[in-house]
């Protein structure tokens, strides 16, 4: 049994994160902030980013990273910072160059690696990735480099092992801050939802979210799952206050879909508009990080299957991996002739 230590409120996390953020920022524009200090704000954007469904805090470490690297172009931190910005949008190749010039700067060996090893998940290189974690772990059991396996072997549907690495991890954590442990669950909650078990599933989302209230992809991802589960209400308003809240048009494309289902065709085309619109945007300047979740969309609540199809090759283009590739076949059965797009929509196994 693991008895758990106290941790920080979730809210009250999230409160002194923002407090942080808004401190620094405001170094940064006196001129006081450091390349250190720099390159952690862009850690916190990113965190917060991840949290709260904020692609704004996305784009903004984004633009901090740039220029911290126009100005201190030798710091391997600056390297560092701009390397996590452009895997957050799925420029991974470059991400991998920033890591390589970091690692000839100063950056030790084990920190690159990571970086990679998280790349290389999210290209599908999963036995590259996967030597590099367990390296990791064998060196040092630590939190983090124990969680890091938990998540791989998660995306890899290898229950067995994740469930040892996620029990092991907890039994390690040492800190009170929410996020690692809400992380994990969330991590735990996805490999379910893929693996069809959604009881296990909505366990694992609703204690993400009771560490962290304000979670926006465990509240998003246990909406998809109350939705299959039939309890529609639930999973609409869930779902509603983070397509009101959230810049992130996946949770209004969700939202348009559960509608449409079961019948709600006026409201399902409201939110289709909203959530089409905003994808456009975001394709407009960041193909490659949304083509995806956009052509999820364009499958379902989008009505739009030969958009998807060629949202689908450019994700398979960007990252060949099994997730890609099914997203492709679906895009192609969809626009076969006599083929409706209904009998395509993307269905809870392949959401990420």
């Amino acid at each position: 049994m693991i008895v758990e230590r106290p941790l920080t409120d979730g809210t009250i996390a999230l409160l002194n994160l923002s407090a942080q953020i808004d401190a620094v920022e405001l170094e940064v524009r006196l001129g006081l902030a450091t390349v250190e200090t720099r390159a952690g704000l862009v850690e916190l954007l990113l965190l917060r980013g991840m949290i709260v469904g904020r692609i704004a805090d996305y784009e903004r470490a984004e633009g901090i990273a740039e220029q911290l690297v126009r100005d201190a172009s030798a710091d391997a931190k600056a390297l560092l910072a701009r390397a996590r910005t452009r895997a957050c949008f799925h420029r991974f190749n470059d991400a991998l160059s920033d890591i390589d010039r970091a690692e000839e700067l100063s950056l030790d060996a084990e920190t690159a690696n990571g970086e990679r090893a998280a790349i290389f998940q999210a290209l599908g290189r999963y036995d590259e990735a996967l030597a590099l974690r367990e390296e990791a772990a064998g060196r040092q059991a630590s939190f983090e480099n124990v969680a890091a396996l938990v998540g791989l072997h998660a995306e890899r549907g290898e229950v067995e092992a994740a469930e040892q690495r996620y029990s092991e991890s907890r039994s390690r954590y040492r800190g009170v801050s929410p996020f690692p442990l809400a992380l994990l669950a969330f991590q735990m909650g996805l490999m379910w939802m893929n693996e069809g078990e959604l009881e296990d599933a909505r366990g694992s989302f609703e204690a993400a979210q009771r560490r962290l209230p304000s979670y926006a992809p465990a509240r998003g991802h246990l909406a998809e799952v109350e939705a299959e589960l039939g309890e529609t209400d639930s999973a609409t308003d869930r779902l509603q206050a983070l397509a009101l809240t959230s810049d992130d048009p996946d949770y209004a494309a969700q939202l348009a879909r559960i509608l449409a289902n079961v019948g709600h065709h006026t409201e399902a085309r409201h939110w289709s508009r909203l959530a089409a619109a905003r994808f456009d945007e975001l394709l407009a300047r960041r193909p490659e990080a949304f083509a995806d979740h956009a052509a999820e969309f364009w499958l379902a609540a989008g009505a739009d299957p030969d958009k998807a199809l060629r949202l689908a090759k450019m994700n398979v283009e960007v990252r060949n991996m099994p997730r890609a590739r099914g997203l492709l076949a679906q895009a192609i059965a969809a626009n076969r002739p006599g083929r409706g797009v209904a009998a395509h929509a993307i269905t809870i196994g392949v959401k990420s």
